[in-house]
């Protein structure tokens, strides 16, 4: 576990990692002797949280559910379905399994997983595969990356609106360009509102040790934090327990938790004031739909922020107290970033030159 203390007048920290990646073989692929196939399938194979982990793989796994609804494709082989991982050393064997078992497209989830995606693509050149939160320059490999910078930022707009102790906190996963993408965005968000608000930042190490989670929340909460943001995947479920448990005791005290990636106000209606959203789901559909078209992005690399609808900022808590206040700052940083005004900055070395009054 890594700890650093930080307060916004000084140098701040990002980092956020996932990962997204996919396989198949071609819609126009023959089978049974020379009959066309009538559907297009889709699998992918997750990261080590699980596809239950309440924030990346779920909701990977939920774009694929509705791209599997919108086009009546049932769970299993010939429609969608995932493979999970339990370690790193499982990636290579699951991608290589969706792809022997005929499905078009195959999705990896998370950024661990560049080199085990390239490897599989090399020797599976007639299949199609996309990556999230990294990038594979394989002609049969769609990437996919996010603006995670913008979702943070206004999760920070949010938090510094809400704290009454100007102390808050930021738990990563793991010091990767994703993860460091979040942070930054975060703390120039806070920036944005009241540059001496402190800072506590401390990276877990993990996207899948929930009790590491809650060990670093419970120290932020005593040392004066009342308000945590998590890009940490099923590690920051940990800081969900901890808020909780710290509310039920002192129903009365100001304790707030943001979530990441999907809108995860379903983990303390109590506690979490809202979610930097990284829209996963939004990708996986979008890009699975526009390969069974005919338009797979081999080959090149997909962005998504806020002016296409990949990144947000969920629905505001309304036990917030100044719901209002926040929704109308929100909305108006919204505007500036999606014209250009104002460009986030994506890095912790350009978050020392960034000037949100310019």
């Amino acid at each position: 576990m890594k700890k650093r203390k930080i307060g916004m007048a000084l140098s701040l920290v990002l980092a956020a990692g996932t990962l997204l990646g996919a396989c198949g073989k071609s819609n126009d692929n023959n089978n049974n002797g020379g009959a066309k196939k009538d559907t297009f399938s889709v699998g992918m194979v997750t990261d080590v949280g699980g596809v239950d982990d309440k924030s990346f793989n779920q909701s990977s796994w939920e774009g694929l559910q509705n791209f599997g609804k919108e086009n009546g494709l049932k769970k299993g082989k010939g429609g969608y379905d995932y493979l999970a991982s339990k370690s790193d050393a499982d990636y290579t064997t699951n991608l290589n399994t969706l792809v022997r078992q005929g499905f078009d497209l195959v999705y990896a989830i998370g950024f661990l997983m560049p080199s085990a995606v390239e490897e599989i693509a090399k020797q599976q050149k007639d299949s199609k595969f996309a990556i999230v939160d990294a990038e594979v320059d394989l002609p049969n490999v769609a990437s996919i990356l996010f603006k995670e910078q913008e979702a943070g930022f206004l999760a920070g707009i949010a938090a510094a609106k809400t704290t009454k102790s100007n102390h808050i906190g930021f738990i990563g996963g793991m010091e990767v360009p994703v993860i460091e993408r979040f942070e930054t965005g975060f703390l120039a968000g806070v920036k944005a509102v009241n540059p001496d608000i402190k800072v506590d930042v401390q990276i877990a190490g993990a996207f899948d040790k929930a009790e590491v989670g809650q060990a670093i929340a419970s120290k932020m909460y005593s040392s004066g934090a009342d308000v945590i943001f998590h890009a940490a995947g099923a590690t920051g479920v940990g800081l969900f327990k901890e808020a909780k448990d710290r509310k039920a005791k002192d129903p009365n005290k100001d304790i707030w938790a943001i979530g990441v990636d999907r809108d995860q106000a379903d983990m303390g209606q109590d506690v979490v004031l809202t979610s930097a959203l990284k829209r996963v789901d939004v990708a996986v559909q979008d890009l699975a739909t526009k390969t069974k078209d005919g338009h797979f992005p081999g080959g090149k690399v997909t962005l998504y922020g806020l002016a296409e609808d990949g990144v947000g900022l969920a629905p505001i808590n309304s036990k917030a107290a100044n719901k209002a206040d926040i929704e109308a700052t929100v909305k108006e940083w919204v505007e500036k970033i999606k014209s250009g005004t104002v460009k986030v900055p994506e890095t912790l070395d350009e978050l020392k030159t960034f000037n949100p009054k310019q």
